[in-house]
């Protein structure tokens, strides 16, 4: 909703699909998602500051706002590919073109 957040995703090969085999894949990755209406970048940043400084004046509401902890340094490829699953890939879906 305007936050000005920039994503890369690096897509290093396309292969025909295997019986069994859940496509797309997420091979790896770095850091957690960015909590959703943070603000965007400017906004993490502030949220980081505050959550990693036990006497700034939001410590104490951020982490409560966030359910008591956040590990931005934190990557559950486990987590990420069992969304992808999820997800309908229906190629024919104005939404993917």
């Amino acid at each position: 909703m305007g936050d000005g957040w920039k994503h890369s995703v690096v897509l290093e090969a396309t292969l025909p699909a295997e019986a069994g085999k859940t496509c797309p894949l997420c091979l790896a990755g770095s850091r957690s998602c960015p909590p959703e209406d943070c603000g965007g970048p400017y906004g993490y940043e502030d949220f980081l500051k505050a959550i990693g400084d036990k006497k700034h004046p939001q410590h104490k509401e951020m982490l409560e706002w966030i359910g008591g902890d956040f590990d931005p340094e934190l990557f559950d490829q486990e987590e990420t590919n069992a969304v992808l699953a999820e997800i309908d890939y229906d190629l024919a879906s104005e939404d993917l073109l």
